[in-house]
C-alpha cells in the first residue's frame, strides 16, 4: 500500500502523466470550433514558420487568434523549454467545445428564433524535430 495522504499520492502519480511538451491554449475565444478547425487542419504538421505564414496570409477571423496563439507557443517553448525556433513544428492544434451564448431574435407574428453564439478553447502544441 502507498504511503502518504491520498491527495498526495495523486499528486505524485500526476506529476509523471504531466505533458512536457510547449503549448499555448486559448479559451472562451468567440469563433465557432468548426471554423477554426479551417484554419488548424492547414497548419498542423507544417514548421513553425510555414504555418506563421499560412496564418498571416488567411482571411479568416480565426486565422488571427491563431497567429497570436502559434507565437505564443513558440515563445513558450524557446524560453520555458530551451527548444530552438529553426527546429520548432507544430505538432497538434485543436479546438474544443467551449460553451454557447444563447440569444433571441425577434421574427414575424410574436414568435422569437433562438441564435446560438459559439465559443471555443483552442490549443496549439509544438516541438522540435
Amino acid at each position: 500500500m502507498a504511503k502518504g495522504h491520498r491527495s498526495q499520492i495523486k499528486r505524485e502519480r500526476n506529476e509523471k502523466q504531466r505533458d512536457t511538451r510547449p503549448s499555448a491554449k486559448l479559451s472562451y475565444a468567440r469563433v465557432s470550433v468548426q471554423k477554426a478547425c479551417f484554419v488548424l487542419d492547414a497548419i498542423r504538421g507544417k514548421d513553425v514558420q510555414t504555418a506563421l505564414g499560412i496564418v498571416a496570409y488567411n482571411p479568416r477571423y480565426a486565422s488571427t487568434l491563431i497567429e497570436k496563439l502559434l507565437k505564443s507557443a513558440i515563445a513558450n517553448a524557446e524560453n520555458n523549454n530551451g527548444m530552438n525556433v529553426e527546429n520548432l513544428f507544430v505538432e497538434e492544434c485543436y479546438a474544443n467545445k467551449g460553451p454557447t451564448m444563447k440569444r433571441i431574435r425577434p421574427r414575424a407574428q410574436g414568435r422569437a428564433y433562438r441564435i446560438e453564439k459559439r465559443m471555443s478553447h483552442i490549443t496549439i502544441v509544438v516541438n522540435e524535430r
